[in-house]
């Protein structure tokens, strides 16, 4: 089967900019504690659920997947860029990561308690997200959470805005309409933050963070 040219791209990018990357994404997350205050809450529902395993989708060079686990969540990062996973590895040799697509995750049905997508469905093209969202279904178990994060935008006819990307094509997601295709898929919301765009130096872009639960 051929690939869809998006992933191409995307993965090319991360790994020709795979180390100036991590160099700033991650000291970027831990500068900024809006970027994190819903991976706490995140994580402290999946341990009261039981604490079964968590995939950080997207996860680059793995400091979110090594927060989560700092946070007692049993978490493993897969990602798209094998240059990322190796970053990802040397920094964090005592987890999981793998090289893998989040649209096709390679887990058994209903075994993961948990899924964060943390800026990583902001390549994704907005007529493929339901397809990805039903993926996320398929691998959670029931009562499963998934905590996404994007930059948002906010618009009342259009789901998506395509912006570029110091990496590769992306878009910035409607908070309402995500929220409307997870409940399409299963979903239920729990809550969310949305950052005002005064709080991002570099776009000015509201940033969306949208907690779900995967129904029974």
């Amino acid at each position: 089967m051929t690939e869809p040219d998006f992933l191409t791209a995307t993965r090319a990018g991360y790994d020709d900019a795979a180390v100036p990357y991590a160099e700033l994404i991650a000291a970027r997350f831990f500068d900024n504690p809006l970027d994190h205050a819903m991976i706490s809450v995140f994580a402290g529902m999946v341990r009261a659920a039981g604490d079964g395993p968590v995939a950080d989708v997207g996860c680059g060079p793995g400091h979110v997947t090594a927060y989560l686990r700092s946070l007692d969540v049993t978490a493993f990062g897969v990602d798209l860029s094998p240059e990322m996973v190796a970053l990802a590895r040397a920094a964090h040799p005592e987890l999981r990561f793998e090289v893998g697509r989040m649209e096709a995750l390679e887990v058994e049905d209903a075994s993961l308690s948990g899924i964060l997508a943390n800026y990583s469905i902001i390549h994704t093209p907005p007529e493929l997200l339901p397809d990805t969202f039903a993926e996320f279904g398929r691998a959670l178990a029931p009562g499963g959470l998934l905590l996404c994060a994007f930059q948002g935008y906010d618009h009342p006819a259009e789901t998506a805005e395509a912006f570029d990307h110091r990496v590769c094509l992306a878009y910035r997601y409607s908070p309402d309409r995500v929220a409307a295709l997870l409940s399409g898929a299963g979903f239920t919301e729990v809550a969310r933050l949305v950052v005002a765009p005064g709080e991002d130096p570099v776009r000015g872009f509201p940033q969306a963070h949208l907690l779900t639960r995967r129904g029974d």
